[in-house]
C-alpha cells in the first residue's frame, strides 16, 4: 500500500483550476491503483504552526548539541509532526496556482516547516548540500492567469514552477512531473476552459503510467 500525500495549496476550492487538474490526477491515478490511499492537506486550512522565536530557538539549540528549553521543544514538536506526514509519504500531488510571479504565502510557509537540515537535507562541507527525501515521485498542477510559456517574453517572471522545483529537489524529490495551466484570466473565460479541459485530458492520461 503506498501512501499519496495531496497538497492542496489553492483556497479556491472548486473554483481552483489547479485542483481541478490536480483532482483529475489523482482520480485517474487511484483508478490504475486501488492499493494506494491518499491523505490531503489543504495549507489554506491546516492548522500549520508558526516558525517563530520559539522554533527557531529549538532548531537552532538541536543544531548545536544544546538542551532546548521546554516551551522550544513543544513549538518544535510541532513543526515535527509536520515534517512526520510529509516524509511518511509514498509520492506527491500537489495544486499551486501562481500568486504575484511565485507561490501562494501559506504554501511558502508549510515549505518553510518541512525543508530542515539533518531532516529533510544535509550538508556535507566536501560534497555540499543533499536531499533526504529520496525515492519518491511528485505530480504538480500549475495555474497562471497568464502565459508565461517559454518564448512568451515573460518566461523570466516564473517563480512558481522553477521555485517549487528546486525545492522539491533540494530535498532529494527529483522525479518530478507537471502540467501547467496557462493563461486562466487574460485569454478570457473560454479559454480557460479549454486550457483547464486540455491540462486534465494530458493528467488523466500521465496518471496512467506514473
Amino acid at each position: 500500500m503506498s501512501k499519496i500525500l495531496y497538497i492542496q495549496g489553492s483556497p479556491r476550492t472548486e473554483r481552483s483550476r489547479s485542483r481541478g487538474v490536480a483532482d483529475a490526477f489523482l482520480s485517474a491515478y487511484l483508478a490504475a491503483h486501488d492499493e494506494a490511499v491518499v491523505e490531503t492537506l489543504d495549507v489554506f486550512r491546516a492548522d500549520l504552526p508558526p516558525l517563530d522565536g520559539l522554533a527557531i530557538e529549538a532548531k537552532y539549540r538541536i543544531l548545536h548539541g544544546q538542551e532546548a528549553e521546554a516551551d522550544e521543544r513543544k513549538a518544535w514538536a510541532a513543526v515535527e509532526r509536520v515534517i512526520e506526514q510529509f516524509t511518511s509519504a509514498d509520492m506527491y500531488v500537489l495544486a499551486v496556482p501562481m500568486w504575484n510571479f511565485g507561490i501562494p504565502y501559506r504554501l511558502k510557509h508549510y515549505l518553510d516547516l518541512i525543508v530542515q537540515p539533518g531532516i529533510t537535507f544535509a550538508y556535507d562541507p566536501e560534497t555540499g548540500y543533499s536531499g533526504l527525501v529520496t525515492g519518491k515521485r511528485a505530480f504538480v498542477a500549475y495555474a497562471r492567469g497568464g502565459d508565461y510559456s517559454p518564448g512568451s517574453g515573460v518566461e523570466a517572471l516564473d517563480h512558481q514552477k522553477s521555485y517549487l522545483e528546486l525545492i522539491l529537489g533540494f530535498v532529494g524529490i527529483t522525479d518530478v512531473r507537471s502540467i501547467v495551466v496557462q493563461p486562466t484570466l487574460m485569454g478570457g473565460s473560454e479559454v480557460a476552459e479549454r486550457k483547464e479541459d486540455e491540462a486534465i485530458a494530458q493528467a488523466e492520461a500521465l496518471a496512467i503510467d506514473f
